[in-house]
């Protein structure tokens, strides 16, 4: 069964989909990519993990969370897998390059493959490709629209000012 709930948030709703036990997606509304409710799926706000996820990404909006600890269950290739296990590595407030990311996954020479990994990556925020930037500084790529990458980024490195 799958299961979805939604949240408001400080960049609009949030779609928050589980199997029952683990959280499968996190979309934005009118994000590129973003999950289509299935008529089979259920809504339902009482399931553990949806509830936690909720709860973190309260926390994290509030700047109160830094690292989320839930039970993801990514479905892609296995570069898209390799590539979203090395965004959860990216800490907190950081941000690296598309590059630099390839660098990361084994193949420098793959920053395009890496960006278009990054761009389906199925649990926003919680596994952070908002953290990924141009090698130029600038923002760029982002399903969600840059000016929700823009306050992410804003959330996460306030903190250090």
């Amino acid at each position: 069964m799958t299961y979805f709930t939604n949240i408001e948030s400080p960049i609009g709703e949030l779609l928050l989909v589980s199997d029952g036990k683990n959280l499968i997606r996190v979309s934005m509304d009118q994000q590129k990519y973003a999950a289509a409710i299935d008529p089979a799926w259920i809504e339902k706000k009482d399931i553990a993990v949806l509830q936690q996820a909720a709860e973190q990404l309260q926390s994290y909006f509030a700047k109160q969370l830094r690292r989320f600890d839930l039970p993801l269950a990514l479905a892609g290739t296995e570069f898209q897998n390799k590539v979203w296990r090395e965004l959860v590595k990216i800490p907190y407030g950081i941000t690296i390059s598309y590059g630099e990311l390839a660098r990361r996954v084994g193949n420098p020479q793959a920053s395009r493959a890496v960006g278009l990994a990054n761009g389906k990556n199925p649990i926003a925020i919680i596994v952070p490709c908002h953290r990924v930037i141009g090698a130029n500084g600038k923002l760029t790529g982002f399903g969600g629209g840059l000016p929700r990458k823009k306050k992410l980024l804003d959330i996460e490195q306030s903190l250090f000012a």
